[in-house]
């Protein structure tokens, strides 16, 4: 009769504890206007997105979520760490939202949300200024090509050294910036990014690098990334609604303006990616 007593006791107490955290989980957004702070991930490599500049935080991003933080009503706190492990901590509840931003893609969108574009992501080539040997994409075949790892840039490069005469030395590097920096040094041919991020590269080191165009990627855009699930659907409703207005009013464009020196063409949604 105690043994019975204390399983039900067990049993209701297990009740509530799950009752407890399914009620806190599914009140998201709630908890994060009671807090005060929006918590967003990313990784601090990724210019003109995120980056360090003269050791502050600085990018798109950074005003970008600046601007949500207002419409919502909230400061924004930043959790920076290299981009291999940014999905996974957002699994792992560290932090509400990922900035990066990432790339919007069928297979990410099977697990995770994605807000509205901010940003056009179609993928192209980076080389060493001077260098006559790749004028077009197709001349990286055969060369040594830097490019993010765990990252949709790595995905695309793959597929498209399977079309050309000889396969891409593909070289992986935990952050762009590193990749930069083996291109500047003659150790890989070029590196291949999304095309607003190494635009602004070769911009800021004009007679070092120079973008090779066409692009040779498929059309693609950027977007903020959040978990799928009923839980998080008020908050990721709330940021979409702050970023539709951010763009309708021309905050979005003044934005693109200031970080990319143009501003970009993008569809209020993404339902169905190129790849």
């Amino acid at each position: 009769m105690i043994a019975r007593s204390l399983l039900k006791g067990l049993v209701g107490a297990a009740f509530l504890v799950g009752a407890t955290l399914s009620a806190h989980a599914a009140d998201t957004l709630a908890a994060v206007k009671e807090a005060g702070t929006l918590k967003v991930g990313t990784e601090t490599a990724f210019a003109p997105f995120d980056f360090i500049d003269a050791g502050d935080h600085a990018g798109l991003n950074v005003d970008l979520f600046a601007e949500i933080g207002k419409e919502l009503g909230v400061k924004i706190e930043w959790v920076a760490l290299p981009w291999d492990g940014v999905f996974p901590a957002l699994e792992a509840g560290k932090f509400d939202v990922v900035a990066g931003p990432a790339t919007i893609t069928k297979k990410r969108m099977e697990r995770y949300r994605f807000t509205p574009p901010i940003a056009e992501a179609t993928i192209a080539i980076l080389k060493k200024a001077g260098d006559t040997t790749i004028s077009k994409p197709d001349d990286i075949a055969g060369k040594t090509i830097g490019v993010g790892k765990a990252t949709s840039q790595l995905d695309q490069l793959k597929e498209f050294s399977a079309t050309l005469p000889s396969k891409v030395d593909i070289r992986e590097y935990p952050a762009f910036t590193e990749s930069y920096a083996d291109l500047a040094a003659g150790r890989i041919a070029g590196v291949a990014n999304s095309l607003p991020n190494i635009a602004f590269v070769a911009k800021q080191r004009e007679g070092t690098f120079e973008v090779v165009l066409p692009p040779f990627g498929k059309k693609s855009y950027f977007g903020f990334i959040g978990l799928k699930d009923a839980d998080h659907a008020p908050l990721m409703d709330a940021i979409d609604a702050a970023l539709l207005k951010i763009k309708a009013d021309g905050r979005m464009a003044e934005l693109q303006k200031k970080w990319f020196g143009a501003t970009f063409e993008t569809p209020d949604a993404v339902k169905d990616p190129a790849f």
